[in-house]
């Protein structure tokens, strides 16, 4: 007999959505498939055989996320293809940071009444993510909430694992005076940072799809764009030179992230001329009075991650960089001091 429940449905939860859901998102995990999955979606969980040859000492990785309010503005706009890039970039960026590389990651979906075409969207988003940040997507889940949350409302949340042999692991302990920071340019806001913007710009149906002379899109349009995924990068870039330490830039601008990828008696200088100039930062400081300061303690003001080289290697450093697509440059030094970050 086929799966099927008169009475669920009555109660607000449409399984057989769910099913058609699966059907529709097939063809979106299948673009992630690379080796190592040995699993289906629909089994109780994803199987991943990681390869382990040429490694001394293997160390999974793991990191989890979600997009917090930006997923507001997919709302607004009934736009819900990118959002799973989002909740990707959240997790991947975070675990490259250690020099590790994702290898599979499963997303979970609430949502208040599951439109299997919606759901689709959204995992289209994820598997994009996974195709930028070559990892599986082995599985997930879609849980539907009636009278939880609104129908018309969802949220996503990632998990992903990567893999590093533990003496190419990055963690600063080869940081030193002298060093060069080089930041990599972001897409914009990325997904931090959100709760201010809506109310800066008090963003409503009404307002979502104002327009500003600074920018090229509509203010919604501009914000959604997605998280920039760095895996591909700096992979490439570990491989060309000695990587000593990276910063995620993510809640908490750069007054939080940079002197994470610190040790001890290190401080960071950056220098505000060498960032990139993203209009929808000028516009956001504009509209909402917002202190300069508060600007770097919430938002990447154009480089979403930072890498610390050794002064020598800098230059192969950008070049490897500007040939896997990244126009970075070199937007401060380590010094001496108290851990922590100067802004000049």
């Amino acid at each position: 007999m086929k799966s099927f429940s008169e009475s669920y449905k009555a109660a607000g939860v449409d399984i057989t959505a769910g099913y058609e859901s699966v059907e529709l998102i097939k063809k979106h995990v299948a673009r992630t498939k690379i080796p190592g999955v040995i699993s289906g979606i629909g089994g109780f969980g994803g199987l991943f055989a990681p390869d382990f040859s040429g490694m001394e000492e293997p160390v999974l990785i793991s990191g989890t996320d979600g997009v917090g309010t930006k997923i507001k503005l997919a709302f607004l706009l009934d736009k819900h293809d990118t959002i799973g890039i989002d909740s990707v970039a959240m997790c991947v960026n975070d675990v490259i940071c250690c020099g590790a590389k994702p290898l599979f990651f499963l997303d979970y979906i609430a949502i208040g009444k599951n439109i299997p075409e919606k759901v689709a969207s959204i995992v289209e988003g994820i598997a994009e993510g996974c195709v930028q940040s070559e990892c599986a997507l082995v599985g997930g889940e879609t849980a539907e909430h009636p009278g939880l949350m609104p129908v018309d409302e969802y949220d996503v949340a990632g998990f992903c694992v990567g893999i590093v042999d533990k003496p190419k692991m990055i963690d600063g302990s080869n940081l030193s005076e002298g060093d060069v920071l080089i930041g990599l340019p972001s897409t914009g806001v990325h997904s931090n940072g959100f709760s201010l913007v809506r109310k800066v710009f008090d963003i409503d149906e009404n307002t979502i799809n104002n327009t500003y002379p600074e920018l090229d899109k509509s203010l919604g349009e501009t914000l959604l764009t997605p998280t920039k995924i760095y895996v591909k990068p700096i992979m490439a870039l570990m491989n060309g030179v000695e990587v000593k330490a990276l910063s995620h830039i993510t809640g908490g601008g750069f007054y939080e992230n940079i002197p994470r990828m610190l040790t001890e008696g290190l401080t960071a200088v950056i220098d505000k001329a060498s960032l990139p100039t993203l209009p929808i930062f000028d516009v956001i400081q504009r509209v909402g009075n917002i202190p300069e300061h508060d600007m770097y303690n919430t938002f990447n003001m154009g480089v979403g991650m930072v890498a610390a080289v050794s002064a020598d290697e800098a230059d192969k450093a950008l070049e490897i960089l500007k040939a896997n697509g990244e126009n970075a440059e070199i937007i401060g030094k380590v010094i001496k001091g108290d851990k922590g970050v100067i802004l000049k």
